[in-house]
């Protein structure tokens, strides 16, 4: 009874060590200290085995530095502990995407969406990972049912519109990015993603239109160089030149 009642005696002591070397490991990782914050996370998980916080944020941690196994590994661990963490399953489908497993993604992603289909992100990554998965079909209808769920969005106009283009619809692209315009003007990338458009589809006049609006709103982007050479470009070619792409 004495050994028990010892042990009863300390665990408010063992708690308190745990919370506080779990919150400095917060705190360095906050600050970018990925390493210094992997160690205090796996002092807190010697002290206490079954807190998830402590897993999760040692996931995040090899996630940063891009050892996504070890990442996979204690976000798992987390999710196991705590099975209706929607923040580990999202994290654990974006690491799956990083290693290339697309696979696990999609049921990481499916978990995160039974446990908060109110979080867009989780349904916008869900179609990424069907996208390599080259389920094209698939990853339209989920970005369409995500617009009309959320039509202030972006990131699913956006998404479904790249892939339109890919797919060599760039009639049906164009229309999106211009959606994407009348949510927000100043995302340059849609006036990039309709002038590439018109360029494809042969329209120089409009698509040199376009290509201007973008270098106004982001004129020292990396594109800049190539947009500019190719406005030119589009003032001399030939009608039966075949269009560029700058996306």
């Amino acid at each position: 009874m004495a050994k028990e009642s010892l042990k009863t005696k300390n665990t408010p002591a063992k708690n308190s060590i745990q919370a506080d070397f779990c919150m400095l490991a917060d705190a360095l990782r906050q600050k970018n200290a990925y390493q210094e914050a992997a160690s205090n996370y796996l002092n807190a998980i010697l002290i206490n085995r079954n807190d998830e916080n402590s897993y999760y944020g040692l996931g995040l941690c090899y996630k940063a530095l891009e050892n996504y196994a070890k990442a996979i590994k204690y976000l798992e661990k987390a999710a196991e502990i705590k099975p209706d963490f929607y923040e580990a399953y999202y994290e654990l489908g974006l690491c799956h995407l990083a290693e290339g497993i697309p696979c696990g993604a999609i049921k990481s992603f499916v978990q995160a969406i039974q446990i908060n289909p109110e979080k867009p992100e989780a349904i916008l990554q869900l179609g990424i990972a069907h996208e390599m998965c080259d389920e094209a079909d698939m990853s339209l209808m989920i970005y369409q049912k995500l617009i009309e769920n959320s039509p202030k969005f972006v990131k699913a106009y956006e998404k479904k519109a790249d892939l339109l283009m890919k797919l060599n619809d760039y009639k049906e692209a164009s229309l999106l990015y211009n959606k994407i315009l009348k949510l927000n003007p100043e995302f340059y990338r849609a006036y990039l993603g309709i002038g590439t458009c018109f360029d494809k589809l042969g329209k120089r006049i409009e698509a040199q239109r376009y290509y201007r609006k973008f270098l106004l709103k982001k004129p020292n982007s990396h594109k800049a160089p190539v947009v500019k050479a190719r406005i030119e470009k589009l003032k001399t070619i030939g009608k039966n030149e075949m269009p560029f792409n700058i996306v």
